[in-house]
């Protein structure tokens, strides 16, 4: 679904109050990753939020076999992957908490299901096939469309149109088409998480918490946060995401997201003069 023409564009991320700002929630390829490479200068970002006593949130599409060595580590408190489907927590002195959105026998039976499902359609569209590290999901499942394979927007709708049909949730992010079945997203385990982590409810309008994205899929991200900020490649999607970031970089991937974490650690600097 295209975005309302009647939505505002974003505005520039100097004109975000960043004043009440605790933590971060960011999305990982093509807002942390850069040319699909996490550069040094981009977790020295994440290394300076972390320091400045500030929270730091993974949310991905990637699976779970990535979200615990990112959670593992990187200088965040936590990582949520498969949209949703699971997060890990790290707690005291480094202890690791996994927590899935829904029981183990609905995952059994979803999970089933989803393969069953997936397998149809990537019959049904030339080159279609999973994602290499669809191997390392638990809950979700990957369709490849610009990581490895080359299928372009229109085969990516193609492959969202046929799964959606099949009762099948698809969303695209900027290198696959995740799918699942379960009622969960980026923003439901979002929420679970702040209230696990740190008995904290998100509020529609909470200036606490930023949301750094870049894609279809950080759609539901942007409509619930007030502080929701695309980086700048986010442009490129504006014309057909549902719901627009309310505050963009100027600089595209990583970049952006540095930029972002200079912003909010120079108001911390600032408020404490």
């Amino acid at each position: 679904m295209a975005a309302s023409s009647k939505v505002a564009p974003p505005r520039p991320l100097r004109e975000a109050d960043l004043s009440r700002v605790k933590g971060v929630f960011t999305d990982v390829d093509g807002t942390l990753t850069t040319g699909h490479k996490l550069r040094s200068d981009t977790v020295r970002a994440l290394e300076r939020l972390s320091a400045a006593g500030l929270h730091v949130v993974l949310v991905s599409g990637r699976p779970a076999g990535w979200g615990e060595a990112w959670a593992r580590q990187l200088p965040v408190d936590g990582v949520i992957v498969e949209n949703g489907g699971l997060f890990f927590l790290k707690g005291k002195h480094g202890r690791m908490r996994k927590v899935y959105a829904e029981a183990p026998a609905q995952r059994v039976a979803n999970r089933k299901r989803l393969q069953a499902e997936v397998a149809r359609v990537l019959k049904q569209v030339p080159g279609a096939r999973l994602s290499l590290d669809s191997a390392y999901t638990e809950v979700d499942l990957a369709v490849d469309y610009n990581e490895e394979a080359r299928l372009g927007d229109d085969g990516a709708a193609r492959i969202e149109s046929l799964l959606t049909a099949r009762g099948v949730t698809a969303v695209r992010s900027s290198v696959h088409v995740n799918c699942w079945l379960g009622r969960f997203d980026k923003l439901s385990a979002t929420r679970r998480f702040a209230k696990v982590a740190w008995g904290e409810r998100l509020e529609p309008a909470d200036g606490r918490y930023v949301y750094a994205g870049d894609s279809f899929n950080d759609a539901p991200m942007f409509a619930a946060f007030a502080l929701g900020v695309g980086v700048a490649n986010v442009r490129s999607v504006l014309d057909r995401i549902d719901a627009p970031p309310a505050f963009i970089t100027r600089a595209a991937e990583g970049r952006g997201f540095e930029e972002l974490a200079r912003a909010i650690l120079a108001r911390r600097a600032r408020a404490a003069l």
